[in-house]
């Protein structure tokens, strides 16, 4: 009898078992072995039957086992061989996170649950709640009373930027020509390509005011004696100017700048914005708090009007208490330009900022090499908000269509198309435009510095200030607000980022919408009260340098004591 190997070796045949007779044992009648025919077994069904007959020809051909995965293999190459490779699957997916403005499309969805939804009421009188650690900060920046010595020179410096960047160039120089003991010469201002304004320092400032406000801590004159500029033959430009570096200590000054000063009497500094760094002794923080908050008033015919237009919105807005919403809105053609970001206006809009950016910057952003990538902008929060986004954000926060909106801003871009669905959330909202008659305006019409400085005025006395992109306007407003209403500066600083994905989700519904925008109006009002640290700016964070903390516990002593 011969072997019966299951297994092929070297490639040879095996040798084959003996040949069957006409019908298979395991189907020979009587005679079933171990694994005989399942039918013959008594109480069988059906279904164990057909298992029973699978099983004893697995376990009798067990060869086939080690064959399955070249089968396998072999059907699949036949299936695929049967296939197109022409034929792609298509695959859809959502475009990347901000790199399609959405908010349109989110506004139409939540519009009919915004408007039926009325427990609004009152928020503007709620805004703010929070409280620092029991107490409040006054103003305490102080005047010298002693006269000063004579002077070691003239200082002459030409700021540069739009309103509240030469702003930051007048406090500094307040600050270096005191700490300098020099004589400070009224700034000059430059026209500058975007604000294109020619202004003078008296025609934004009351300039009178100012001198006279800082005469016993820095003499401020308009001109330097003539017996001085002789020697430069009566022309400024042949005066030493010093180039200093941005930020520089104000040891700087008293090491360089002061030898020259003494020597030349007189000095300047050109250009001189952010010229002197943030981290300063209280000396000179305290001549700078002075200038800012104290000395530098807006002349009388900005400051009339300004308070006119106040007076205006808390008449209009009677029904609240007499409080306002102020917005800070950037979205003119050049700041939507500078952002490189995109919206929806297709063909025309991209012609459009195209032709601004080589207006304003010519060719900054064509350089070989430069990849500018829109959606990453708007999830970074670096997009500015759009009308739309503003009124969704406001009318999340709680703010109702009734509530009275005064709006800072200039040329906004588009804006017939931008601007309508901000009016239809908002339909009392107002701008200078709307709230001053063309005579009241028309001294101010071409000068961008004077009517931002009408904005500002009106946005310093709102009961809220939200600010939209950031730049030196709302910081200074910040700190400003600080210094007037007890540390706290009543701003809403929405987070961008948070905001654009939340405007980028077609499937957010008005209640997670506005629950998500109310946690950020409480987290603006917890930030509101900020403590300034050594690097910020103490025109934004005026609390230490600038105002002392009073306790509820003292004032409650004081007032019973009166």
């Amino acid at each position: 009898m011969h072997a019966y190997n299951r297994l092929p070796s070297s490639g040879h045949s095996t040798p084959s078992p003996p040949a069957s007779p006409l019908r298979s044992p395991r189907y020979r009648r009587g005679k079933a072995g171990r694994f005989g025919p399942a039918q013959l077994q008594p109480g069988r069904t059906l279904a164990q039957r057909l298992a029973w007959l699978l099983l004893s020809v697995l376990l009798r051909r067990q060869g086939i086992f080690l064959f399955a995965p070249l089968i396998y293999i072999s059907g699949m190459l036949l299936y695929m061989g049967s296939v197109s490779f022409d034929v792609v699957p298509v695959i859809s997916h959502r475009p990347a996170p901000g790199s399609v403005y959405r908010s349109p499309q989110l506004y139409e969805k939540l519009r009919p649950d915004m408007d039926s939804d009325n427990s609004s009421a009152g928020a503007i009188s709620t805004i703010w709640q929070h409280s620092y650690k029991s107490g409040e900060w006054r103003p305490c920046t102080s005047k010298s009373s002693g006269g000063l010595p004579d002077t070691n020179g003239y200082i002459y410096v030409e700021a540069n930027g739009g309103l509240n960047q030469q702003r930051t160039s007048i406090c500094n120089a307040v600050a270096v020509a005191g700490y300098l003991n020099a004589t400070l010469v009224i700034p000059n201002f430059h026209f500058h390509s975007i604000w294109r304004d020619p202004s003078k320092f008296r025609d934004i400032y009351d300039e009178d005011y100012f001198v006279s406000s800082l005469e016993n801590d820095v003499r401020v004159v308009n001109k330097i004696p003539d017996y001085i500029m002789e020697r430069f033959d009566k022309n400024m430009s042949n005066v030493y100017n010093f180039r200093i570096k941005a930020w520089s200590p104000i040891q700087y000054y008293r090491d360089a700048v002061l030898p020259r000063l003494l020597e030349e009497k007189v000095i300047r500094i050109s250009p001189f914005a952010n010229r002197l760094s943030f981290d300063a002794p209280p000396a000179v923080q305290r001549l700078r708090c002075l200038a800012n908050y104290e000395a530098l008033r807006f002349s009388s015919p900005i400051l009339t009007l300004g308070e006119t237009l106040v007076a205006r919105m808390k008449e209009r807005s009677a029904n609240n208490g007499g409080k306002y919403i102020s917005v800070h809105l950037r979205f003119e053609e050049d700041m939507v330009a500078f952002s490189c970001c995109i919206y929806d206006g297709g063909d025309q809009e991209k012609a459009d900022m195209v032709a601004a950016r080589e207006r304003g910057w010519k060719g900054k952003f064509t350089k070989p090499g430069r990849v500018i990538r829109p959606g990453a902008i708007r999830i970074n929060g670096k997009c500015p908000l759009t009308p739309l986004e503003v009124g969704l954000m406001l009318r999340g926060m709680g703010f109702d269509g009734s509530t009275y909106i005064y709006l800072a801003s200039g040329k906004i871009y588009d804006a017939e198309r931008n601007m309508a669905p901000l009016l239809e959330m908002f339909p009392n909202l107002q701008t200078k435009q709307m709230l001053a008659s063309n005579e009241e305006l028309s001294p101010f019409k071409n000068f961008s510095s004077r009517m931002a400085a009408i904005d500002y005025t009106v946005c310093l006395h709102s009961e809220a200030f939200v600010t939209t992109q950031g730049g030196n306007f709302p910081h200074f407003l910040m700190g400003h607000r600080r210094y007037l209403y007890g540390g706290h500066s009543k701003t809403i600083r929405p987070d961008k980022r948070k905001l654009a994905l939340l405007f980028d989700n077609p499937n957010i519904g008005w209640k997670s919408f506005k629950r998500q925008m109310l946690n950020m109006r409480s987290h603006s009002d917890s930030k509101g009260f900020e403590l300034k640290r050594p690097n910020d700016s103490i025109y934004t964070f005026p609390c230490p340098d600038c105002m002392c903390h009073t306790n509820k516990s003292e004032d409650s002593r004081s007032s019973s004591a009166t």
